[in-house]
């Protein structure tokens, strides 16, 4: 069973890119925002009161606003790129937020980088780069995947804020508590601009769409649930490491196989070079490892 939750939570961060780019064909990106926190919400909230028959929410706290801001910038930039670019660009997301939370470690909470951290954190930027340049023009590239790219850097440094807030809140809360405190927040914050920005919706309603919309918000409130919960079960470090990373794949190969979205030699060398650098980063040595950022618990 601990197999299946590790697969479940793969398989369901890998269709996000796909689901927005659904979505998208109903509804703008800022209601998309909206949708994958409120109805993550609603499904925490249904859990959370089946497992323990009472919620805990702390929206006075520090950390607790720190995480809403990180999540709710790292759902609107990425929402916004996903619209306008390709459904697999979001892989970008995960190297991005390595990367941070590396630096992170070494910054806010003094711990030593050892030296194979600093290669892995350069594979993931190489592997960032080859995809955001993608074989394209310098012209091209300020005016189109430039700015896509632009837009997940700026969302996977809003994720890395987020899993920055949990390690912070963990010592004080349960991560489901945890979690629907800040999604709760994070639907707040993205919903205060939609009555002054957002066009709403913009293309034919259909049950697909719905159903996009719904599906992100169940991803959202249950998925790291199910992460968590391989782990603790005990599935090896090494599979967790393998599997998780895998989302980045099955990203590529749903865009290809539901919007038949180019996948270029630069897609893939860039891809394979950055999971080669969290996969560095994510298997222990076995003496003078450092402590690392868990980002276990991250939701996508």
């Amino acid at each position: 069973m601990s197999y299946v939750l590790l697969l479940l939570a793969t398989l369901a961060w890998s269709f996000v890119g796909v689901l927005v780019k659904t979505a998208s064909t109903m509804v703008d990106s800022s209601i998309i925002s909206f949708a994958r926190f409120f109805f993550g919400v609603i499904c925490l909230i249904v859990f959370l009161y089946i497992r323990d028959g009472k919620l805990q929410l702390r929206l006075g706290m520090k950390w607790i606003w720190i995480g809403a801001i990180g999540k709710a910038a790292n759902y609107t930039f990425e929402n916004i790129a996903l619209h306008i670019g390709y459904s697999y660009g979001n892989i970008l997301v995960q190297p991005v937020q390595t990367v941070v939370l590396l630096f992170a470690a070494g910054w806010l909470f003094r711990e030593k980088i050892s030296l194979r951290g600093w290669i892995a954190a350069a594979f993931c930027v190489v592997g960032v780069i080859v995809i955001g340049w993608n074989g394209t023009a310098l012209d091209e590239l300020a005016s189109g995947s430039g700015l896509t790219t632009l837009l997940f850097t700026l969302a996977g440094i809003g994720a890395a804020v987020h899993v920055l807030s949990q390690r912070m809140l963990l010592k004080t809360m349960d991560n489901g508590n945890m979690n629907l405190s800040v999604f709760l927040l994070s639907t707040i914050i993205v919903a205060a601009p939609i009555p002054i920005q957002s066009q709403g919706f913009i293309g034919p309603i259909t049950v697909w769409a719905w159903g996009a919309l719904v599906l992100l918000g169940v991803i959202t409130g249950l998925s790291f649930f199910w992460f968590a919960e391989a782990i603790k079960r005990g599935v090896p470090f090494g599979v967790v490491a393998i599997v998780g990373n895998s989302t980045v794949l099955f990203t590529i190969l749903w865009s290809y196989l539901f919007f038949n979205d180019p996948i270029t030699i630069y897609i893939i060398s860039g891809t394979l070079v950055f999971v080669a650098g969290l996969l560095l980063l994510s298997f222990p040595m076995p003496r003078r490892s450092i402590r690392q950022v868990d980002d276990s618990l991250a939701a996508p």
